[in-house]
């Protein structure tokens, strides 16, 4: 299985994706866009693309940020998508399939940033993939908006701030808008890049302290994730 990576900015990482990939002996390829690394102009060369999540929206533009390509990401996606890859977006990336798919991303009804429980739908709860989540399960999150859907898509996970936590936009093709890939690692990336935001967020109804950020366990998160990604390996493989 080869794996391709796009990261987009120095302070966000693959997270819990990595060592799941490395530990099952994976290839690992990446495109980190902030580093002036341009994503593959096709999908010849993977298996799998994880598309992670920014600051960026779908609709930045390259004025606005120059090294963020929303239109080439958008456009690897679809490729992937109809070469049967798999397909995995999380945040800004499941706005992207969206996107891709012609479906604009939304702006979420709550700002979300922390640990809060996801609650999986009818369908969720019936789908294979998602046999092992549990249901409320508690997940990493760090969002405004939240990604469109298409007509086919499914919800298969939603939160008391945002309704469209998991989609499935296909049968290899997944969105995540909240973060089961955080690490303790991967949180204080975020928190040292984000005072900011954390400061204009205080208060509001989902947002966590960087103190409860950095004592929270993920690892079970984690391995409900690693989980999920081999039982989709395994799909495709059939």
């Amino acid at each position: 299985m080869r794996v391709h990576f796009v990261i987009h900015e120095s302070f966000e990482s693959a997270g819990a994706y990595l060592p799941w990939a490395e530990s099952r002996g994976y290839s690992v390829s990446w495109s980190r866009v902030y580093a002036g690394e341009a994503v593959p102009a096709n999908a010849d060369d993977f298996d799998m693309l994880v598309v992670f999540g920014g600051p960026q929206s779908p609709r930045t533009t390259l004025a606005e940020c120059p090294y963020f390509d929303s239109q080439a990401e958008q456009h690897l996606i679809n490729q992937a998508i109809a070469a049967r890859k798999i397909v995995v977006g999380i945040c800004l990336g499941s706005q992207l399939i969206g996107e891709a798919l012609g479906a604009k991303v939304c702006q979420s009804p709550e700002k979300e940033i922390g640990h809060y429980p996801i609650v999986l739908t009818e369908a969720g709860q019936q789908h294979p993939l998602f046999s092992h989540f549990g249901s409320p399960l508690i997940v990493g999150h760090w969002h405004n908006d939240m990604p469109g859907l298409t007509d086919q898509a499914i919800i298969l996970a939603t939160s008391e701030g945002c309704p469209r936590q998991i989609v499935q936009y296909g049968n290899f093709v997944y969105g995540f808008q909240c973060h089961m890939e955080f690490t303790a690692d991967a949180i204080e990336g975020l928190i040292q890049h984000s005072e900011q935001e954390l400061a204009e967020a205080k208060g509001k109804r989902f947002i966590r302290s960087v103190e409860e950020m950095r004592a929270w366990d993920y690892q079970q998160m984690n391995e409900k994730l690693w989980q999920f990604l081999d039982k989709l390996v395994e799909k495709r493989n059939d």
